[in-house]
């Protein structure tokens, strides 16, 4: 490989990037605009559930149960009703998520010793946020039925319960904020759209142009013109990267537990791969809109979904599941989140990074491999 042409090419590659100011304000603004967007607008925690109620006991008892609800940050009560048209109404409209009935009778049976019935309405539209919502208020409500037992025991005079000694200890994200989960695999994200949107039309581009033939008249070798078309969108993507963990530090206070020079380190590995998968798509293309799709569809896609940034992958069918393990983010996503959060090196990371690296290699060679030097 001679480093000269090597050169020429990259410093070509320079020069037409800076000349498109869309390109490479795009290149600087994506992880900018994701980083805003899934940092403040995605977010996991379900919290301040709606709530409307209808007390129709008006008790202290049903004061006192509603309190537990009011001063939890899982719910907010939006409004009192006194009928059901009212509070079907917020649910219908999407103003409420849970309706709560109160019996009239509510502070006669539990002074009585009769369970009091309390009238749940749940919208279920949204099944997993329901589901965690009902798992608020079933552990509210169990809370409050153990206090109840515990009163009623005392004033009868009665030893108390031995209960169970719970004592659960969390770990890596100790305030389940949903930030810390998701702005380390954004990481991944960025990488793979510089590719789709970035690399992937670099060749393409010179086809459409007409400047690929006074290319292929030069002695420039088809390696030398992929590492040469590399270099500049590598740096594209080492400055997002930049930009991506100051941000996740500083604007979003995410840990970085981990070394930061290893977090480099790899994400390069990881960067290269997608930059070369970006230009064997281009190469394959030969026009830009097909060059877009391409890469939209084979690297941003299934990086999204199936790499686990966002959904869970022991939660998806086992064909699938068998699927994610040819998506190579799903091992730069592990790598990043366990170096983020917990902490861990090279020792832990070992089969990721092995996986990275047989990623990268094979994108490059096939990159390589695919271009040729004469005109189809």
């Amino acid at each position: 490989m001679n480093l000269r042409r090597v050169k020429a090419i990259a410093g070509k590659e320079f020069i037409q990037i800076w000349r498109d100011p869309r390109s490479l304000g795009l290149g600087i603004a994506i992880p900018v605009i994701l980083i805003v967007l899934f940092g403040y607008a995605l977010s996991l925690d379900i919290d301040h559930v709606p709530m409307v109620v209808w007390d129709q006991d008006k008790s202290k008892e049903s004061v006192d149960f509603l309190l537990n609800f009011k001063n939890s940050i899982y719910f907010s009560i939006n409004a009192y009703y006194d009928n059901y048209r009212d509070l079907e109404r917020d649910i219908n409209y999407g103003r409420a998520m849970i309706g709560m009935v109160i019996c009239k009778d509510f502070s006669h049976y539990l002074n009585s010793g009769q369970k009091a019935p309390v009238q749940l309405i749940l919208d279920g539209s949204d099944s997993n946020t329901a589901q965690i919502a009902l798992g608020y208020v079933t552990a509210i409500t169990s809370a409050y039925n153990v206090n109840v037992i515990t009163n009623a025991l005392a004033k009868a005079g009665a030893p108390s319960v031995s209960t169970l000694d719970f004592r659960p200890r969390i770990w890596f994200n100790q305030d389940f904020e949903s930030k810390n989960f998701i702005v380390p695999g954004l990481i991944a994200i960025i990488m793979m759209i510089i590719a789709a949107l970035l690399t992937s039309l670099t060749v393409a581009r010179e086809w459409e142009r007409g400047t690929m033939e006074q290319l292929i008249s030069t002695p420039v070798r088809p390696a030398e013109l992929i590492v040469g078309k590399f270099i500049p969108y590598f740096a594209i993507g080492l400055l997002d990267l930049g930009i991506a963990v100051f941000m996740g530090k500083f604007v979003f206070d995410v840990p970085l537990r981990g070394n930061v020079f290893l977090l480099f380190i790899l994400s390069s590995v990881f960067l290269t791969g997608a930059l070369a998968l970006g230009i064997y798509i281009s190469t394959v293309a030969k026009n830009q809109l097909m060059a877009s799709q391409m890469a939209l569809l084979v690297s941003f896609l299934p990086t999204f979904l199936l790499s686990g940034f966002t959904y869970e992958i022991f939660n998806m069918p086992k064909i699938v599941q068998a699927f994610t393990y040819f998506i190579p983010a799903r091992y730069f996503i592990t790598i990043l989140r366990g170096i983020y959060l917990k902490g861990v090196g090279i020792a832990d990371l070992w089969f990721e990074t092995l996986c990275l690296l047989l990623f990268t290699y094979l994108a490059t060679g096939a990159a390589i491999k695919k271009f040729k030097k004469k005109i189809v």
